[in-house]
């Protein structure tokens, strides 16, 4: 097993130290140090977040293949949805066409670890969209949303999104629909940092929620969200969030003042 060169070789070729993988594959630093210098070997599990991390086959990666890979060309590919990103279709057997798949709120959870095997994505609820403004040609996806950190979009709400083959694309601002390794499938505006930091941060509309950072290897999936079909149109989600925001204005007005009244004295 050549893993121990590997593993060292692409580390350094990222310029992380061993905390840092560490980090990312979720070890602790002893381990990634025990691996290199061929103290011990890791389980299937670790094998496989070495190879989603690294772009490479476990294959390879035991057989010390490294095929000339370079940090920035490994970082190109994963973010173009080159590399170990293979999203799985249901197809319409009658029309030969691609289905669109509905994720509930009760297969959500079950999502992260099946949104990859074609027999968990044909069980679930499958349909067309024969709406003029959705064009046929593009894979979507539709997601129910549960929580108020996103309102007025209503817990129960079902999220009408295509796929986002390249993360290059997320834009600042915009609605999407990520399933994240540690969060699973979560409904936030991005803003696009992945120039700066390698991450795109998460920011929820209701100001009761913090925003967060998700880097792109704790990514999976990414869904444009382009409409938004509810039932419940009592719109009570929506009256309370204006009631809070205006809350946070009142406080932040509050503390303004006080500042003023401060500084004049």
């Amino acid at each position: 097993m050549k893993l121990d060169m590997t593993l060292k070789s692409i580390r350094k070729l990222n310029s992380w130290t061993q905390e840092q993988l560490a980090d990312r594959v979720g070890l602790k630093r002893s381990l990634i140090g025990a691996y290199e210098e061929g103290r011990a070997e890791p389980k299937i599990e670790t094998l496989l977040a070495f190879s989603r991390l690294f772009n490479m086959s476990v294959d390879d990666l035991l057989a010390g293949q490294m095929k000339g890979i370079k940090s920035s060309n490994v970082e190109t590919e994963r973010l173009a949805g080159k590399k170990l990103r293979i999203l799985v279709v249901p197809v319409d057997p009658k029309t030969n066409k691609e289905s669109v798949s509905l994720v509930p709120i009760k297969a959500a959870a079950g999502y992260l670890g099946g949104y990859g095997d074609m027999d968990f994505i044909e069980a679930l609820p499958q349909f067309s969209l024969p709406i003029p403004e959705i064009s046929s040609e593009e894979t979507r996806r539709v997601f129910q949303i549960e929580g108020d950190s996103m309102l007025p979009f209503l817990p129960g709400s079902y999220l009408i999104s295509s796929y986002i083959q390249d993360w290059n694309y997320i834009k600042t601002g915009e609605l999407y629909v990520f399933l994240t390794q540690d969060r699973g499938v979560v409904f936030k505006r991005a803003k696009n940092c992945i120039v700066e930091t390698g991450e795109v941060e998460l920011i929820s509309d209701n100001l009761a929620y913090e925003p967060y950072k998700i880097h792109i290897e704790d990514l999976l999936e990414v869904w444009k969200v382009e409409g938004n079909i509810q039932f419940d149109l009592s719109q009570k989600g929506v009256s309370d969030s204006v009631v809070s925001r205006l809350d946070v204005l009142q406080r932040e007005v509050r503390a303004l003042r006080s500042v003023l009244e401060k500084n004049v004295a």
